[in-house]
């Protein structure tokens, strides 16, 4: 699922902080927008497995 909400991908360099829109580009300075979510959780993950066993390896 992608979100709607997107972020200006040169914020660091431009802005004193994030600049947020819904449009493809940011409406301060007219660079590209990227999307501002993480990846959602996919079940296919190739790494799920391994990922969740150092999980429970730290725990202990």
């Amino acid at each position: 699922m992608k979100s709607d909400i997107r972020v200006c991908s040169a914020w660091r360099e431009a802005h004193d902080r994030p600049v947020y829109t819904l449009d493809d580009a940011c409406p301060d300075c007219g660079a590209s927008a990227k999307n501002a979510v993480p990846a959602p959780f996919s079940p296919e993950d190739p790494n799920g497995e391994y990922r969740r066993a150092l999980k429970r390896r730290h725990r202990q």
